[in-house]
């Protein structure tokens, strides 16, 4: 039974950081692809950075520079560094995996497996 289990959400002040990891489990992880997400009631679900199978990664324009996906292959775990956190980037954030590599790996609809998320809300 796959298993995605985010934490280390929380509530910051604007400017701070955060460390979002998500433990896998149920599955091969390096034959899966796996990515961050993060939605806001009423809005869709926004790719932000994802890790292929070959471990290439790919960040969303709008949180380059802040925000570093990475993994610990040994340990099944996905992990997104947040930094200088911003009040609109308050959100559940959500970790995804897809077997295989991703035609389009910050598109929601390509992946199959899905966390519970992890709030995160940044205050001004």
């Amino acid at each position: 039974q796959v298993q995605l289990l985010e934490s280390g959400g929380g509530s910051v002040q604007a400017g701070g950081s955060l460390r979002l990891s998500c433990a896998s489990s149920g599955f091969t992880y390096d034959e899966y692809s796996m990515a961050w997400f993060r939605q806001v009631p009423g809005k869709e679900r926004e790719g932000l950075a994802g890790i292929a199978t070959d471990t290439t990664s790919i960040t969303a324009d709008s949180v380059k520079g802040r925000f570093t996906i990475s993994q610990d292959s040994a340990k099944d775990t996905l992990y997104l560094e947040m930094n200088n956190l911003k009040p609109d980037d308050t959100a559940m954030y959500y970790c995804a995996a897809v077997q295989g590599r991703p035609s389009f790996p910050l598109n929601p609809n390509k992946y199959t497996y899905w966390g519970q998320g992890t709030q995160v809300t940044v205050s001004s």
